[in-house]
């Protein structure tokens, strides 16, 4: 790249700076006409802008033709039309130009958002919001009559120069020592900024006030920061830089045509605040050193990677970031960036808009920790469990608990009851010495748990609770679902003693089984067919031993009836007893399912409940955050 000598550090000319824009434009449209541009392309200009990348850039393509290798329409963003140097009429912002309404209620709702993610979120993540917070609160305490505006650019772009030609004095150095600004220096057009400039950082024997004179005026509540070099090889200027353009309410950057298209300037400081075009002003410095119509093709270009950047274009109309050109050295387009800069200023919107894009970029960065696309189909957008999942997760506790086995025995038990009143008491008395005979030799059971059967318990509520946490949180930002994970692990803590004590109260029923309007007859039948053998085998041993008159017949046929009918009334009631024993058992699983699902959701369901509930007004006041309307 060729050497060549910055015009931007020279002394100020006075009579060029004296020239109006008008006059510039008049004459560039008179050579025009006269056929005098392409001359100049061939011949003596060519010394004049042959400086670097821009240089042969257009050297490489036809003049005029808008073809070279460097230049291009900005994808239609920003094209140049005629002569015109690229000054565009400041687009008004639709942005919040007050603390008030719609902005007010972002930051409500961010300092809510922080209050209810702070146990759930690291401090790192929240750290840049609560920064917005914070200087969003110091920025509404000083003055808003005042606009922050901050001079920011490379080393050689001119800086200085803008700085000392807006204020109309020498204040800032310039001169060919790189880097010139070692520290900032403010400059304020009107009283009572000392707070804004305090809370930047920026010393008394910095702080300078304009030449006033009849362009002052228009600037009136303007301060001006004039900032070190962003690409300085001393670390303390870069520091500075990052640190102010973190507080200032706008930015002009100033480039140069020689180093428009640096990497750092796009990729650390215009890609990444492409949100706050709105108060961006990107001012193309030095076109005084490109004849004809190179500024025309420069700034197009320049237009073209700024929208590769992302960053809106405040043309016809349209809200975004301005872009102009001049040379601060001869005064070229200074008269119309000091007309958009008053009117910028004079808006005193510009530290509401700043806060609403900082608003913006903290939504974006918090989106993937409050906001997540994962879930599909039916269930996109549904935040909570399911009553598939809800009952799911009561039946594998019920399993654990043996709900079905209770029910089963509690069916046995109703039977074996019947059977005991309404049985044959000679069968019985026969089942009771077979059953003593074969218990004989055989250890009495406990009511001990064999370890076996326990741990397959604790291992089937286990796995039900894991079940129902990942189905909760399914679909959830990372943070939340480990929230509703970990307070379903926490509330688990015991269930299976607990559900344990359940199988043991909830699962025997309390007192005698209820019996159907049957029992009492089948019970007198059955006493009946016994008294009937009794009186039969009676009048028998009367007649054997002479005390009754001999007649087998009679006592016979008691005797035969009782045995008979003892039986026969055993098994009808055995028969009749099918369908109640049934439903007791059924009562005795569903009371102790029951039981067993209000032990899971007091101890699981809700506190996952109240996860969910906190993670639904936590989105809730993330999308007030972004501005939307909540859905």
């Amino acid at each position: 790249m060729t050497a060549v000598t910055d015009h931007a550090d020279h002394p100020k000319h006075s009579d060029r700076s004296d020239r109006s824009d008008r006059d510039k434009r008049a004459e560039r449209d008179k050579r025009g006409k006269r056929g005098e541009s392409d001359e100049r392309v061939g011949s003596g200009s060519e010394r004049a802008w042959d400086d670097g990348l821009i240089a042969r850039r257009v050297a490489g393509g036809p003049r005029g033709s808008g073809t070279g290798s460097g230049t291009s329409t900005g994808s239609g963003t920003g094209t140049a039309t005629g002569t015109d140097t690229g000054v565009r009429s400041y687009a008004p912002s639709r942005t919040p130009t007050s603390y008030e309404g719609p902005l007010r209620t972002r930051l409500d709702a961010l300092r809510e958002l922080v209050g209810l993610s702070r146990t759930r979120l690291d401090s790192g993540t929240l750290a840049e919001a609560g920064r917005i917070l914070d200087e969003a609160a110091a920025r509404r305490r000083l003055s808003e009559r005042h606009t922050v505006v901050a001079i920011a650019g490379a080393t050689g772009s001119g800086k200085s120069t803008l700085f000392n030609s807006l204020a109309g004095v020498m204040i800032s150095d310039t001169g060919v020592r790189r880097p010139t600004t070692a520290a900032p220096i403010g400059c304020s057009w009107t009283d009572g900024a000392a707070g804004l400039l305090d809370r930047l950082g920026i010393p008394g024997r910095l702080r300078r006030r304009p030449l006033q004179g009849p362009g002052a005026d228009e600037l009136q509540g303007l301060v001006l920061i004039d900032l070190p070099d962003h690409d300085s090889a001393v670390g303390e200027h870069r520091e500075h830089v990052d640190r102010i353009l973190a507080l200032v309410d706008a930015v002009i950057w100033v480039v140069d045509p020689e180093k428009y298209a640096d990497a750092m300037l796009h990729e650390r400081y215009l890609r990444p605040m492409a949100g706050h075009a709105e108060v961006t002003f990107v001012v193309l410095n030095q076109i005084d050193r490109l004849p004809g119509d190179a500024a025309d093709q420069v700034l197009d270009d320049l237009r073209r990677l700024l929208d590769e950047d992302g960053v809106a274009l405040g043309e016809h109309g349209e809200p975004g970031a301005t872009v102009l050109a001049i040379s601060a050295l001869t005064g070229e387009g200074m008269g119309e960036l000091r007309e958009t800069l008053g009117q910028f200023t004079q808006e005193r919107g510009a530290a509401a808009r700043r806060i609403s894009a900082d608003l913006d970029a903290t939504a974006e960065r918090l989106r993937p920790v409050y906001v997540t696309d994962a879930r599909g189909g039916r269930n996109r957008g549904r935040i909570g469990l399911s009553e598939e999942a809800r009952d799911e997760f009561a039946d594998r506790l019920a399993e654990a608990v043996g709900a079905t086995a209770a029910g089963e025995a509690a069916e046995r038990a109703w039977r074996r009851h019947a059977g005991k009143a309404c049985g044959d008491p000679w069968l019985r008395l026969w089942r009771w010495y077979e059953g003593r005979r074969s218990s004989q030799g055989v250890l009495t059971p406990t009511n001990h748990i064999p370890t076996d059967v326990e741990a397959t318990a604790r291992q089937r509520v286990e796995q039900a609770v894991r079940t129902v946490a990942d189905q909760a949180a399914t679909g959830l930002p990372a943070p939340w679902g480990q929230a509703v994970r970990e307070a379903a692990v926490r509330g688990a803590r015991g269930l299976p003693e607990a559900l344990d004590e359940l199988a043991v109260t909830a699962g025997v029923p309390m007192g005698r089984p209820p019996r159907p309007s049957w029992w009492p007859v089948a019970v007198l039948t059955q006493a009946a067919m016994t008294l009937l053998q009794i009186m039969g085998g009676l009048w028998l041993v009367g007649q054997i031993i002479g005390i009754a008159t001999p007649n087998l017949g009679v006592p016979v046929l008691l005797m035969l009836a009782g045995i008979v009918g003892g039986p026969c009334v055993e098994w009808t009631s055995r028969m009749a007893a099918r369908g109640p024993a049934r439903r007791y058992g059924y009562e005795a699983e569903r009371r102790l399912r029951d039981a067993a699902a209000g032990c899971g959701r007091a101890r699981v369901l809700d506190p996952v409940a109240a996860e969910l509930l906190r993670y639904r007004e936590v989105r809730e006041q993330y999308v007030r955050v972004t501005g939307r309307v909540s859905r």
